[in-house]
């Protein structure tokens, strides 16, 4: 295990009726309040209401950005900052998922920069300086809410990257396992393939001793896939809610993977298809997860053979290490696919005809991966695999 670093200053706030704890979070940062959601969700299962009237309660000037896109927009973030300047915000709430979460960290650091806030996206420039913010989670997939990370699409010129400064951690997050009530199935299963591939992600990496994050990464695996049938069967039923939220939070923390780093080169193939084809961030996980795995089974075939065993029960007598691994990676895909996951990019209507583009992007800062170095090659194999 190497050193590390670890601190997470985002204060959670879970359970029940905790949307009255705005009343006593918001007033230490100012009345001038910028609301940021989505497509409108909030407003038809009365979130928007109870969230207006706590703000009412504090006498908040409250200004609006809504609209904000599955995969979010720089156009959005610039929206929201200049919102921000012109009415000299002091607080911005973010009421939604993790693209929701993930503008508002655009906007919030694009709010104190005086150029184009895509500067910040693409490393151009540092961010030095952003307005405090805070969410109200409604989907339980990313953990934007609990990090200092976001993924912004420039549609324009067809990039999506991950950027990220220690400066937009939120302040706050409250988590009310029934305000993900309403969510939709499709989205439900979105949501716990994303947080799940999170774990993949860090769970794939190449330190030789780290036992103890192993059984994180593995126990949180086998929460989630015992709980997600169920939930399924009853999208309101409050326990099983309660444990994907946490869950997804977890996974994405910072607490699972300290002391090594992990691969994250399926979310680095993952942008660079929804920049061109603009389809569900997890869906394209669900499909290309399996085939980076098959891609780069030898470079520890153990470690496969480890998740295959202990997350997905295969029974290794008699068999070889790559036959139990090969068979967890069919289980993992079976398991999404039992879910309503897609499993192919033709699922989306994609065929080959943009795979050498979307590979270009993919590889526009270089060869990546940190469980195996990937180069444009191994990219296209990916692709090609998962069409």
């Amino acid at each position: 295990m190497e050193n590390y670093t670890y601190k997470n200053p985002t204060k959670i706030i879970f359970g029940k009726d905790q949307l009255n704890t705005l009343k006593a979070e918001i007033p230490a940062y100012g009345k001038r309040v910028l609301l940021v959601y989505g497509g409108g969700s909030i407003k038809k299962n009365g979130l928007y209401d109870k969230v207006m009237a706590v703000l009412k309660e504090i006498d908040a000037e409250v200004y609006e950005l809504a609209g904000v896109e599955p995969n979010p927009r720089i156009t959005t973030v610039r929206k929201g900052a200049e919102l921000c300047k012109e009415h000299q915000i002091d607080f911005v709430l973010a009421v939604g998922g993790g693209s929701v979460i993930d503008a508002t960290k655009g906007i919030v650091a694009g709010a104190k920069y005086e150029g184009d806030a895509w500067d910040l996206v693409i490393k151009k420039a540092p961010v030095k300086e952003a307005l405090p913010f805070g969410t109200v989670l409604t989907i339980a997939a990313t953990g934007s809410e609990a990090n200092s990370g976001s993924v912004i699409t420039n549609w324009e010129t067809k990039e999506k990257y991950g950027w990220g400064s220690p400066l937009v951690f939120p302040k706050f997050s409250i988590l009310d396992p029934e305000n993900t009530f309403s969510l939709p199935k499709n989205q439900t299963v979105y949501g716990m393939v994303d947080m799940m591939s999170h774990v993949f992600e860090t769970y794939f990496h190449q330190e030789t001793h780290a036992p103890l994050q192993d059984r994180f990464c593995e126990s949180l695996l086998v929460t989630v896939m015992e709980t997600a049938p169920k939930l399924l069967e009853n999208l309101e039923d409050y326990e099983h809610r309660a444990t994907i939220l946490y869950a997804g939070n977890v996974a994405l923390n910072g607490s699972l993977g300290v002391g090594y780093l992990g691969d994250w080169a399926t979310h680095n193939i993952e942008h660079a298809v929804s920049a061109v084809y603009d389809i569900p961030h997890a869906g394209g996980l669900a499909i290309l997860f399996p085939n980076w795995m098959k891609h780069v089974l030898h470079e520890n075939v153990e470690r496969f053979k480890q998740v295959a065993v202990r997350v997905f029960q295969v029974d290794p007598e008699g068999k070889s290490s790559e036959e139990v691994a090969l068979e967890g990676i069919e289980r993992l895909r079976s398991f999404w696919s039992s879910l309503g996951a897609p499993t192919r990019l033709a699922d989306y209507d994609i065929d080959d005809s943009q795979i050498e583009v979307i590979a270009d992007k993919a590889m526009s800062n270089g060869e990546f991966g940190r469980f195996k170095v990937l180069n444009r090659e191994d990219v296209l194999a990916i692709l090609r695999a998962s069409l």
